[in-house]
């Protein structure tokens, strides 16, 4: 029987405040120009380029279509090589370019792509590798990238969960050819929907800013078989307030992991990340892996024993993306190619974790894994 208590969300959208975004919005309405390219838009690419430390950003109506669009720009073809444990928007932006996923297996350390594995995969039809910055912990780039140039290849980065992580003060949205970023509600940062991408010079900002707007570099001019993924006035006006208070919501996401860390660290059978040495995390996630025969119960019991008292976590990702029916028949979905991502998509619970837990929302969290 389900509790009558508060329910906790996993998540929780970072709302701007609302007077504020009604005088943005009287602006729009003035103006009378509400998408293409107008002076919020245009306002959030310059602001966020400078906040997530970057050269050149686009704005998108969503987190996957830069993704797709980046494939495109580049000219990706053939094989990518690519993680199962991530949202099904990684491998589907290759499914939807008629390119074929092949999934490696993954770090438990970073649940991010396992360099060690990425070789033994690549072969002549090999064009990409497109790895997941996981929950917002850096993948190991340097040795991507190292892999990539050995062979050629080209390096784009899902950094969905990655919003303003910095490694040694250097963004991790740099690494690689082009990183994409989702600002969904769920996320740190969000402007309602949304997304961008981050590329290294001018000449592939315009290309890219081309692609989204149906391929138009002029009125008469078409230069590519684009198309319509613009982010309109609206959620830029939005995502302009937002990036105001964000580092705020940062730091009470934070505070939340210390609270969590402080008494699972105690328990038998749970284990979690600890913050990475030199890392700036955004605290986007709070996963935690259930071994199941120290604990004392299986990690779905525990998430449904969650659920019924209104405590909703996720199992996140679960299944993985290899076991969806379009990639299950792939050669490299098995789960003897991938055991690690296996036993983490098996064991993973992701734990609420926003800036809008209350002290009390913790403590109901936490009594879970308390004897």
């Amino acid at each position: 029987m389900e509790s009558n208590e508060k329910q906790i969300t996993v998540t929780s959208p970072l709302l701007p405040d609302i007077d504020e975004f009604n005088t943005l919005l009287k602006e729009i309405w003035d103006s009378k120009w509400i998408t293409n390219n107008g002076s919020f838009h245009k306002q959030l690419e310059k602001e966020l380029a400078a906040y997530l430390k970057v050269p050149y950003i686009s704005l998108f109506t969503n987190g996957t279509l830069p993704l797709i669009t980046a494939l495109q720009a580049l000219h990706i073809t053939g094989e990518v090589i690519t993680t199962p444990y991530s949202f099904v928007a990684t491998t589907h932006s290759l499914w939807w370019n008629g390119i074929m996923p092949v999934f490696v297996d993954v770090d438990p350390s970073n649940c991010g792509i396992d360099p060690n594995k990425i070789e033994a995969a690549i072969t002549p039809k090999t064009t990409a590798i497109m790895p997941v910055h996981c929950y917002g912990k850096p993948s190991d780039t340097k040795a991507i990238q190292e892999i990539a140039d050995k062979y050629g290849l080209k390096v784009i980065y899902d950094a969905a969960h990655a919003f303003g992580v910095e490694v040694d003060g250097k963004s991790i949205l740099n690494a690689g050819d082009m990183s994409t970023l989702s600002f969904h509600a769920t996320k740190v940062y969000n402007t309602i929907e949304g997304g961008a991408m981050v590329m290294k010079d001018e000449q592939t900002k315009k290309r890219i800013d081309y692609l989204k707007n149906f391929g138009f570099a002029n009125e008469t001019t078409v230069v590519a078989p684009g198309i319509n993924s613009k982010m309109d006035e609206v959620r830029a006006a939005y995502g302009l307030l937002n990036l105001k208070q964000v580092d705020a919501a940062i730091e009470a996401r934070q505070k939340v992991a210390q609270a969590y860390r402080e008494t699972l660290k105690d328990v038998e059978g749970i284990s979690y990340f600890d913050d990475m040495p030199g890392v700036r995390h955004n605290y986007s996630y709070f996963p935690i892996f259930i071994d199941a025969e120290k604990f004392g119960k299986t990690r779905d019991k525990l998430y449904f024993e969650m659920k019924e008292a209104n405590v909703l976590g996720r199992r996140y990702f679960y299944p993985l993306i290899s076991e969806f029916s379009t990639y299950r028949g792939l050669p490299s979905a098995t789960r003897e190619n991938l055991p690690e991502a296996y036993k983490l998509a098996d064991t993973v619970l992701c734990l609420p974790m926003h800036h809008d837990l209350t002290s009390e929302d913790i403590e109901r969290t936490l009594k879970f894994f308390k004897k």
